[in-house]
């Protein structure tokens, strides 16, 4: 079973994690971000993967801190719930469509972590999550996972359904490249790091 639970504490924050990446897309979030959560809540469910996660974090400074740390734990815990990488597809993509907005997310399970991110936003805030943060999350989660991840928002006037749309396709995306069809690694270099 490729399941791992990590906890990563600071003076800033708290987090607990535990990530099963053969689950049913269940999900117990828990940051103390509405929106956040609900964003976190979407990538378990189409990812097909069970997410638990708490964190305890500043937010009497603002949401960075908390939601930064999500990223580099859940990356963490996925790191190490993929092992040594044998079997699984590697690539995944996924275009989705959120209303007036589409969102693609292509990534690269390889080891060389990386992130281009074209959003745009036009509002400060989500709810109680700064709009900035999600690519703060992203970054985080991409560059401890070991993932090349390209997110691009194509259009779209409403930034909910912009960034619903880039956790649904992140989830859809990491789903196709972490299944299991075979023993090998797929590298020629015979090992993805």
């Amino acid at each position: 079973m490729r399941s791992v639970k990590l906890e990563r504490e600071t003076k800033e924050t708290q987090v607990e994690c535990e990530l099963n990446l053969d689950g049913e897309g269940k999900a117990s979030v828990n940051t103390g971000i509405g929106f956040f959560n609900h964003m976190l809540e979407l990538l378990a469910f189409h990812s097909g993967m069970n997410l638990y996660l708490r964190a305890d974090g500043d937010l009497d400074v603002d949401d960075h801190h908390t939601i930064e740390d999500c990223g580099i734990l859940l990356g963490k815990v996925m790191r190490k719930a993929l092992g040594d990488r044998a079997g699984i597809a590697r690539y995944g993509s996924f275009t989705l469509p959120m209303d007036e907005t589409l969102a693609s997310v292509d990534l690269d399970i390889s080891g060389r972590p990386y992130l281009v991110f074209n959003c745009e936003f036009k509002r400060d805030q989500i709810g109680m999550m700064a709009t900035e943060t999600v690519e703060e999350f992203l970054r985080a989660f991409a560059f401890q996972a070991g993932i090349t991840l390209h997110v691009n928002v194509h259009y779209g006037n409403n930034d909910h359904h912009k960034a619903e749309a880039i956790f649904k396709a992140l989830g859809r995306a990491l789903r196709a490249a972490v299944k299991v069809s075979g023993d090998k690694i797929p590298s020629t270099k015979g090992m993805l790091e």
